[in-house]
């Protein structure tokens, strides 16, 4: 294994198909990259290194001992609709699922939060009923709709 240099990388077990995840995974999002692989006697590899959106990651190919689960997730800061809606339309094809308030869980498995970054914006602001309008907003929806959340926050 090479871990690069990096002290602490996330390591993600799966029962097969890591390197397939770990491919995808990088061709959707920017600053991604596959490091290496560490081989296995079989197909597919043991373990792959790989850096997500700048963060070090591997997944280990373990076998069925450990599924995976909402209680881990990955987070991703979007800069606007454009970005979240391609995101959320890559993680949920070919049998990923939609959860509500951002959430949603990849064909994999692997659960994400889709978190444009207009909404910790909006949550965070000094006006407390304003925001507490466009939580209650974001509770009813799935993918996030940011001109909804905007659109609560102003009272409309």
């Amino acid at each position: 294994m090479s871990f690069l240099g990096k002290k602490a990388r996330t390591c993600w077990w799966f029962k097969e198909n890591g390197h397939e995840a770990a491919a995808y995974y990088v061709s959707i999002l920017p600053d991604s990259y596959l490091e290496g692989e560490v081989p296995s006697p079989t197909e597919p590899p043991l373990v792959v290194e790989f850096t997500l959106a700048g963060a070090p990651m591997m997944i280990l190919n373990g076998g069925p001992h450990y599924p995976q689960t909402p209680a881990a997730s990955i987070s991703i800061l979007t800069e606007d609709q454009a970005e979240t809606d391609r995101l959320w339309e890559a993680l949920t094809a070919n049998g990923g699922q939609e959860s509500q308030c951002g959430w949603l869980m990849d064909r994999w498995g692997v659960s994400w939060q889709i978190v444009p970054r207009k909404m910790p914006e909006l949550f965070g602001s000094p006006d407390r009923a304003a925001a507490g309008r466009a939580q209650k907003a974001m509770m009813l929806m799935k993918k996030i709709d940011i001109a909804a959340l905007e659109k609560a926050f102003a009272g409309a």
